[in-house]
């Protein structure tokens, strides 16, 4: 049984609300769809940059293979780009139908991946703040032990 609270807390989306949502939600399948092509771009592109790193010139030869390296790096980000550009994408289709439809239970997935998008992108901001971070100690340590 629910409370009668929770009864009364009903959200309702004006027109101008709605034509808000729906421009949000073509914005977010053009960048999510942009972000497909990006990713495959960055995938197929990374196989001709490791090569191409690998036929320049070295002043030293590097004890690895720099064009692999290169070339697994690129794929490991695209990689990682593909869950929040998924979640944007799905967040667009499914807040499209929720306004045809006026589902509110697609309304609340939709709102739900937009959620899993932001916290991805959160937590991956975290991560590379924290790295930041980490580096910038490690540089400072070096350089104190240099002295």
């Amino acid at each position: 049984m629910q409370n009668a609270i929770t009864e009364l807390e009903q959200l309702t989306l004006t027109n101008s609300a709605r034509k808000f949502l729906k421009e949000t939600a073509s914005w977010c399948k053009f960048l999510s769809i942009l972000g497909f092509i990006l990713i495959g771009l960055m995938i197929f592109g990374s196989f001709f940059i490791g090569s191409m790193y690998n036929n320049f010139p070295a002043a030293q030869p590097a004890p690895v293979d720099m064009g692999l390296i290169i070339t697994i790096t690129y794929i490991v980000f695209a990689l990682i780009y593909i869950l929040p550009v998924y979640y944007l994408y799905n967040f667009s289709v499914k807040m499209k139908k929720a306004l045809i439809s006026k589902d509110d239970a697609v309304l609340a997935k939709a709102f739900e991946m937009l959620k899993s998008h932001y916290k991805f992108i959160g937590v991956l901001t975290i991560i590379i703040i924290s790295i930041y971070f980490l580096g910038i100690i490690v540089g400072i340590l070096g350089m104190t032990s240099a002295f």
